[in-house]
């Protein structure tokens, strides 16, 4: 197959030329799949460093020369006046290509997507104040156009990464029958992300496309309680609101692709249901959840992988009393490792320096190598009071380092840290390349993650003998007390696991490398090989029963689906608590209904609860009565709720957003109290459980 990779940056083969994670993953990816037999071409842009790219490698200049005008709508809302409605911005591309380990890179240039060398990416603040916030677009425009010409003839699989950095190439080859457009969703970037609709249309009719836009969200008033948890997931960093005249970036890649790659298993279940999360009942309301159900046939896992220094040979090894020493810090004690950019809701670092903090001061024996990548450094007072509080127990560094340096700290330590938030990481490699390295992992429970096999239990659970280490429960909000205490508990859970238990953690640390080990580029290859080539074949994948049953999508089964897959769907029914599925396979009965009610407690999910209800008076009387407001206060019965907390809208004032206002109720044993709102009829409860699922329960009081 001809493979031609497509990605805003692919510098992997040069730490000079590296700015994000996904230029390292695309050269790795490529180079596998080169290694396979396959042919591989990349198209990325220049960044205004073909001088360095010159003195590097040896670049040839290619006889190519693109002299057009991009034509660009503006969003007047974002835009204002300054700017007129469209702008043309003048380019001249060339196109440059370097021959590499059996990889043909094609380097673009032109005025616009050789600004920023430094940085490559626009920063945010550009947004409708400088035209160079269009980098990546006139990127996706220039390769298009590049692709068409380079290999027009040709027959290709296509494979784009990041839906914002590709949304036009979809619907641009989709009526080329020679190339085959696989999108790939590198991160957990927001599923509802929009565009400027106009900005979409002018450009595919430029590039004569002729893809008609799926019609826009209908504009209707939201109930309080949709608006309610519509409008606190600003705070959840998984969803935001849109005016008219816009249209979802991921629509564009998953209506028009012909498949949407993933990076683990866990990361496609995340991005497919939102199971779990304060964003769920939220996102089944909107129509990109029927983008998602019309187009999931179409999804695979490509995977990802560490990288070749971590899993060829021996596992790294390094002079712990050296490496440790040289920090500053004791080498005889235990010794946890952080290693991420710093990103303090990305990666759950407030609360990490929390439960640092907190053990410490509780007197526990360790070492904390804590390693938090920022080029202009920390300016978080707090982080640096805690370094200077703990010294010779706490190593901070956030300067990039060669990797030989972080394999030293990876190999001297016994635990790594990662308590990433709000989804945002899909696989980590970091949290791969130190398992890999032989440190016991304590990470969230994300299920994009769930592939290095960290469970809350290594003693519990089908795959105990497997497990690799310890997991806190995921987490959806700011500085977020329970993942602090949870941190802080498994922190001194697992440093008595090392001092107490020496063969139970020699157990754990043999299964955190053998895991991250099979990770490997070539494996990733061989994933999407095998994704790539029925397609290269002419075959294209189908929606199937199983698909439905295993995200409970029971309206989408056929008729004869409850014939022929009886036992199938009955048992998906019973894991959801669905009665309503469940009785169209099995004759309903007190039991039955009761198993249902109590599965359905237990997620938290009331809409289910009622179905069963009326079967039984002890259930409708504990149902009716989880929530009662006695002397002007909310009493909140649900024993397994970790947390509960009220939510509302500020009154809506002339012009301006309506505020969220969040109250957690205070726990008194099984009960959670509270003051009634200042405004409406309706308690909106924001539950998170013990399990670490987080769902909204709605309770009329007035």
């Amino acid at each position: 197959m001809h493979i031609i990779e497509t990605y805003f940056e692919c510098g992997g083969f040069d730490h000079r030329l590296i700015q994000g994670g996904t230029s390292v993953y695309l050269w790795n990816l490529s180079k596998a799949l080169a290694g396979q037999g396959h042919r591989v071409s990349i198209v990325t842009p220049a960044h205004g460093r073909l001088d360095d790219l010159r003195r590097f490698h040896d670049l040839e200049t290619l006889d190519y020369r693109d002299d057009y005008e991009l034509p660009v709508v503006l969003d007047p809302q974002t835009w204002g006046e300054r700017f007129p409605a469209e702008v043309r911005i003048p380019l001249t591309t060339t196109a440059h290509l370097l021959r590499l380990d059996g990889v043909d890179l094609y380097f673009l240039s032109n005025q616009l997507l050789d600004e920023l060398p430094d940085r490559f990416y626009p920063p945010y603040r550009t947004k409708g104040k400088d035209l160079v916030f269009f980098k990546p677009l006139a990127y996706q425009v220039d390769a298009i156009r590049f692709i068409r010409e380079r290999f027009g003839g040709e027959k290709a699989v296509l494979h784009a990464h990041e839906p914002y950095y590709h949304y036009l190439m979809p619907a641009a080859f989709r009526h080329d029958p020679g190339k085959l457009v696989v999108g790939t969703v590198q991160s957990n970037m927001p599923i509802t992300k929009k565009v400027y609709r106009p900005k979409v249309e002018r450009l595919l009719a430029f590039l004569g496309a002729g893809t008609e836009l799926p019609p826009e969200d209908a504009d209707r008033p939201l109930a309080e309680h949709d608006a309610v948890m519509s409008g606190y997931q600003q705070l959840t960093h998984l969803h935001y609101e849109y005016g008219p005249g816009h249209v979802r970036v991921y629509d564009l890649v998953a209506d028009h692709a012909d498949l949407v790659d993933f990076l683990s298993p866990g990361h496609l279940e995340f991005y497919t249901g939102f199971a779990d999360t304060p964003f769920e009942q939220v996102f089944t309301r909107l129509p990109v959840h029927e983008t998602v159900r019309r187009n999931a046939h179409k999804s695979f896992v490509g995977g990802c992988a560490v990288g070749d220094t971590w899993t060829t040979g021996e596992p790294p090894a390094a002079d712990r009393a050296r490496v440790l020493g040289g920090l500053g810090l004791d080498p005889e004690l235990p010794t946890f490792f952080h290693n991420a950019r710093y990103a303090v809701n990305h990666k759950g670092q407030v609360e990490l320096f929390r439960a640092v903090d907190r053990v410490l001061d509780e007197g526990l024996a360790a070492n904390f190598v804590l390693r938090c990548i920022s080029d202009s450094g920390i300016d978080d007072p707090y982080v640096h009071d805690v370094v200077r509080r703990h010294e010779g127990r706490v190593h901070l560094e956030w300067q990039r380092v060669d990797e030989r340096r972080i394999v030293e700290y990876a190999a001297s330590s016994d635990f790594c840290l990662f308590p990433s938030k709000f989804e945002m990481d899909t696989f980590l490699i970091a949290q791969g390349e130190a398992m890999a390295a032989g440190a016991v992992p304590i990470a969230t429970a994300q299920r994009g993650t769930a592939h290095f096999g960290h469970v809350a239990d290594p003693s519990a659970g089908p795959d105990a003998e497997r497990a690799t280490g310890f997991a806190v429960n995921r987490s959806f909000a700011e500085d977020d007390p329970l993942l602090a205490d949870a941190l802080a508990r498994c922190i001194h859970r697992a440093a008595a696991l090392l001092r107490e238990q020496p063969d139970e953690y020699r157990r754990l640390r043999a299964n955190a490398i053998a895991n991250a080990r099979q990770f490997t580029w070539q494996r990733a290859a061989e994933l999407h090989v095998a994704a790539f080539t029925p397609l290269w074949e002419g075959r294209r994948p189908e929606p199937d029963v199983e698909l439905a049953l295993r995200h409970g999508w029971f309206d989408l089964l056929p008729d004869e689906a409850y014939e022929q897959h009886r036992a199938a769907v009955a048992e998906a029914a019973a894991r959801l608590g669905d009665a309503e599925a469940h009785r169209r396979c099995r004759e309903p009965d007190p039991a039955t209904d009761r198993a249902l009610f109590e599965t359905a407690w237990a997620r938290a999910d009331f809409a289910r609860c009622e179905r069963t209800a009326d079967s039984d008076p002890e259930l409708r009387a504990r149902l009716d009565g989880r929530c009662t407001v006695e002397d002007g206060r909310i009493v909140y019965r649900l024993p397994h709720a970790e947390r509960v907390e009220l939510v509302w809208l500020d009154p809506a004032e002339p012009g301006r957003r309506r505020q969220v206002t969040v109250r957690r109720l205070d726990r008194r044993g099984s009960e959670f109290t509270g003051p009634l709102p200042p405004v409406g009829e309706e308690l909106h409860l924001l539950l998170t459980l013990t399990t670490g699922r987080a769902t909204w329960d709605v309770v009329r009081h007035g």
